[in-house]
């Protein structure tokens, strides 16, 4: 380390340590000799670093989000240029990293880009500190980087980084509460803690990681919905958060549509947004608006190519029966270099075949599935369980699956009006059938007619490896929640919570916890 004395000596300077009046005109030379010093040898150090999300970041901030990285890249390289002190184009530029590494999954990109990650905390703290910025841009980089390492097996890691974030975006809460962008991500991790399962609070808990469904769901919509200035450049962001967490924490479709449509979410240029509506259509019975949505968007250069893109049309077209539907399901497995969603496209791959009467080729994307991608979904897991099973599901049940997932309910229906459940054999398959009637008649809002066929499910299959009795549990919860009747819905809920060792077990789960608390007013 210099010391003091060093660089008097440099400059001439001396030091008298008794009291003595100041001459202001040796004090006036020392603070400029020590600027030089500091200026010619710590340039970093004399040159004030700044968050200035000027209206060229938002530009670029704005490409970015609309996954437009070529127009952002180019923005944030002239800014870098022009302003060298600006911090945002570095903060800026993590979530290109984030988009690409999030959805394209590349091990061989992030062994490059993983460095960056340090980096870049490493800046965003040479900024002044009585900006909201110096610790959200900290905050949000970590939490970024978490939701990276959970798709690269890295979960302890990403668990700390998530603790920390969180301790990050409260402390500048605390220091700046009008700063809405904490508020849109305390509010979303909030939401996401309120669904930890009973058997995890103790992990939570020692975390400091607090969860609230209603108070996280009511800060992200503020933050999507406020025209304060700085709320406006976030609100891409806070509007991607709000809608996910209404359908997969609230269970609720019917507010995500009329959010989109109330804020004419632009899902033509915006790929971000595209990919968005399309994935929800996919969780909510509505392939025809997915495949619709994908294919209408601007296709022009200069958007991150997104593998993921494939993996929605093609299930998407599964679903509707598509002929073209094995296409995108091949170019996904084909260049996909990730480990999720893999061997749930190559179990839908093998079921397309299948359909189609090519066992050949069923049987290869079938054995596929028990030697790539890994098991960190429900659905990886229960691909690849159906694959060691070696058995074929019944093609009229698969199809009527398809169809109804698909938001196709009359054909569905047709379908297995065609059989009844004493025309199946095995048990898994009886249960199938009511269930599938059960979600049928529930989606065309026949409610009784569907609670009926649920607790026929929920009676034979409750201690049963099937998912079925847990999912029709879960499904009359809403039914229950729907008519106002608290007490039976949350007594569906908890025999949701209460089925051990089905398939899909982790994600009904948290679906069951989070309609619990809902009801509990958390």
């Amino acid at each position: 380390m210099i010391q003091p004395f060093f660089i008097a000596g440099v400059f001439g300077l001396e030091f008298d340590v008794k009291p003595a009046v100041v001459n202001i005109f040796v004090f006036m030379r020392t603070v400029f000799l020590l600027g030089l010093f500091l200026a010619l040898f710590f340039p970093a150090v004399a040159r004030q670093k700044v968050y200035d999300f000027n209206p060229r970041c938002q530009q670029a901030y704005d490409a970015i989000m609309q996954l437009k990285v070529t127009t952002g890249t180019a923005l944030l390289e002239a800014e870098k240029k022009e302003h060298p002190d600006n911090l945002i184009p570095y903060f800026l530029e993590n979530y290109i990293d984030f988009f690409n590494l999030f959805f394209n999954e590349d091990p061989a990109v992030y062994s490059k880009r993983k460095d960056l990650r340090d980096q870049r905390l490493d800046m965003m703290a040479l900024g002044p500190e009585d900006s909201p910025y110096y610790l959200y841009t900290q905050a949000a980089i970590r939490f970024q980087w978490a939701m990276i390492r959970i798709k690269f097996s890295e979960k302890w890691d990403a668990v700390w980084e998530i603790r920390k974030a969180f301790v990050q975006f409260k402390d500048n809460q605390r220091k700046f509460p009008q700063f809405q962008p904490n508020r849109m991500m305390i509010g979303a991790l909030q939401a996401v803690f309120g669904t930890i399962p009973e058997g995890y609070r103790w992990i939570s808990n020692i975390l400091g990681m607090k969860g609230n469904i209603r108070e996280g769901m009511r800060q992200v919509q503020q933050s999507a919905e406020s025209n304060n200035d700085v709320a406006l450049i976030f609100r891409a962001e806070a509007s991607y958060y709000f809608c996910y967490l209404k359908l997969f924490i609230e269970n609720k479709p019917e507010d995500v549509w009329a959010f989109i449509q109330k804020h004419q979410l632009d899902t033509k240029n915006n790929y971000l947004f595209a990919l968005m509506v399309a994935n929800i259509a996919m969780n909510n019975q509505k392939a025809a608006l997915g495949i619709k949505t994908l294919s209408d968007r601007n296709d022009s250069g200069g958007y991150l190519d997104i593998k993921y893109n494939n993996y929605l049309l093609g299930v998407l077209k599964l679903d509707r029966q598509d002929e073209d539907a094995n296409v995108y399901l091949q170019r996904f497995t084909d260049n996909f270099r990730g480990k999720f969603y893999l061997k749930e496209c190559l179990q839908r791959l093998s079921w397309y075949y299948y359909l189609h009467g090519n066992m050949d080729a069923a049987n290869k994307y079938r054995a596929q599935i028990l030697t790539r991608g890994n098991t960190e979904t429900d659905a990886d897991k229960q691909a690849l369980k159906d694959a060691k099973g070696g058995k074929w599901p019944d093609a009229v049940l698969l199809k009527a699956r398809l169809l109804s997932d698909g938001g196709f309910f009359s054909d569905a229906l047709k379908l297995l009006q065609t059989r009844k459940a004493a025309d199946y054999a095995r048990m898994e398959d009886k249960l199938e059938y009511a269930y599938r009637l059960g979600r049928i008649y529930d989606e065309m809002g026949m409610d009784d007619s569907a609670i009926a066929m649920y607790e026929v499910t929920i009676k034979a299959g409750m201690n049963r490896p099937e998912y079925f009795a847990a999912r029709a549990s879960l499904q009359m919860g809403y039914i229950y929640e729907k008519r106002n009747d608290r007490v039976k819905a949350q007594q569906c809920y908890q025999t949701c919570l209460d089925m051990k060792g089905h398939d899909y077990k982790n994600s009904l789960d948290q679906r069951a916890k989070a309609g619990i608390q809902r009801l509990n007013g958390g």
